[in-house]
């Protein structure tokens, strides 16, 4: 929800919300389905959309994710 607040609040910026899902890490003592590199995917694809791109979403690596 919040980040769709900022998204209206801040004409011109693209504000997104990432989850990347339960990642192998030595946080989950590597027990996560996917790899680090897996897990950035939607992060990385987000950090470099256009200024017509979606705001105000949560996004997974599969897209958006409703709420």
């Amino acid at each position: 929800m919040i980040t769709n607040q900022y998204a209206r609040a801040l004409d011109g910026i693209n504000v997104n919300a990432v989850g990347p899902g339960y990642t192998a890490t030595d946080l989950t003592n590597h027990q996560g389905h996917q790899t680090v590199a897996e897990g950035t995917d939607a992060i990385v694809r987000l950090a470099g959309i256009g200024p017509d791109g979606p705001t105000g979403g949560f996004f997974d690596r599969k897209g958006i994710v409703p709420w």
